[in-house]
C-alpha cells in the first residue's frame, strides 16, 4: 500500500545524489511497506480506521527519509493524509489549493506560546467561528520536523499566517523512544496527531494510532538490539482489541478498524 508519505519519500530519493543512511543501521534490509528490517517487518498489523478529520504533514527536507518518522504511522491509519515536503522558497500549489479547499476547516497545530494571542485556539470550534466551520472537515496542518526546525518553518512559511494556530494541552510526557529531545514535554508527530482526533470526536482513531505506535516502537526497538518481536506483549493485544472494537457512530462510521493494507 502506499500512502502520501511513501510517495513523498519516493520523490525525496529520486532527487538525492547519493543513498540515505540511517542512524545506527545503514546495513540493515528495510521493508518498503514499514521501514522497520524486514526480520521485524509489522504490515500485517498496519490498521485503517475511517475518519471525518484529515491530517496535512508539512515535512522537513529527510524526515520522510528517516525509518523513525512517525509521521508515515498517521498515513497508516488515516485515509485522508496528505504530505508535501517544506522549502522555504517554494511551496507546492497542491498545498495551497489544500488549504483553500471548502470542504476543510485546516488547523495549524503548534505550541500556543510562542503565537499572538489572537490567533491561539484550543478548541476546533472557538466562539468567533463562522456558521458553516461546523460543516467542514477538520484538517490539522503538523510540522513534522525537528523542534528547531519547526520553529523554523512556522516562521518562515508566511501561506500559513492566515489559519488558526491550536495549541494542544497534553496531560502526559511523550513515550516516544526512538528520538531523543531536549523538553520532556514535546511528543512526537504521531502522538500530535493522536491528540488531534482525540480533539475532533475521533477517540477510536486516536486510540488506534497510539497503540500503533507503541506496536511499531517495539518492532523498531527490538531489532535495533537484535531481538525477537514478542506479540503477544500488552502493545499488541491493545492494537488487536481496537481492531476488534466497532467505530462509534459518533464519529462518523459504523465499521471496525481493519489491518492489511
Amino acid at each position: 500500500m502506499t500512502h502520501a508519505v511513501s510517495r513523498l519519500r519516493s520523490a525525496r530519493l529520486a532527487r538525492s545524489v547519493k543513498p540515505f543512511l540511517a542512524r545506527g543501521g545503514s546495513r540493515l534490509e528495510r521493508c518498503a511497506g514499514c521501514r522497520v528490517p524486514v526480520s521485524h517487518c509489522l504490515c500485517d498489523l498496519r490498521p485503517r480506521v475511517p475518519t471525518r478529520a484529515g491530517v496535512c504533514l508539512l515535512m522537513a527536507d529527510i524526515e520522510p527519509l528517516k525509518p523513525s518518522n512517525t509521521g508515515w504511522l498517521i498515513a497508516d491509519v488515516v485515509a485522508d493524509t496528505f504530505a508535501f515536503g517544506w522549502a522555504r522558497t517554494e511551496i507546492d500549489p497542491a498545498l495551497i489549493a489544500l488549504l483553500a479547499d471548502a470542504q476543510w476547516q485546516p488547523y495549524l497545530v503548534f505550541p500556543g506560546e510562542f503565537v499572538l494571542p489572537g490567533r491561539v485556539v484550543t478548541a476546533l470550534l472557538p466562539a468567533d467561528a463562522p456558521p458553516d466551520a461546523a460543516l467542514k472537515r477538520p484538517l490539522f496542518v503538523l510540522l513534522d520536523a525537528t523542534w528547531p526546525e519547526a520553529r523554523k518553518m512556522f516562521r518562515k512559511s508566511p501561506y500559513l499566517d492566515h489559519l488558526p494556530v491550536l495549541s494542544l494541552l497534553p496531560d502526559h510526557l511523550s513515550r516516544y523512544r526512538l528520538r531523543r529531545s531536549r523538553r520532556e514535554d514535546h511528543l512526537c508527530t504521531s502522538e500530535v496527531g493522536a491528540l488531534c482526533l482525540e480533539l475532533a470526536g475521533e477517540a477510536h482513531a486516536a486510540q488506534t494510532l497510539t497503540a500503533y505506535l507503541d506496536v511499531f516502537t517495539h518492532h523498531y526497538v527490538q531489532a535495533r538490539n537484535q531481538l525477537p518481536v514478542n506479540r503477544d506483549d500488552a502493545a499488541h493485544r491493545r492494537l488487536r482489541s481496537l481492531r476488534l472494537t466497532p467505530v462509534a457512530a459518533t464519529e462518523g462510521a459504523s465499521t471496525a478498524a481493519t489491518i492489511g493494507p
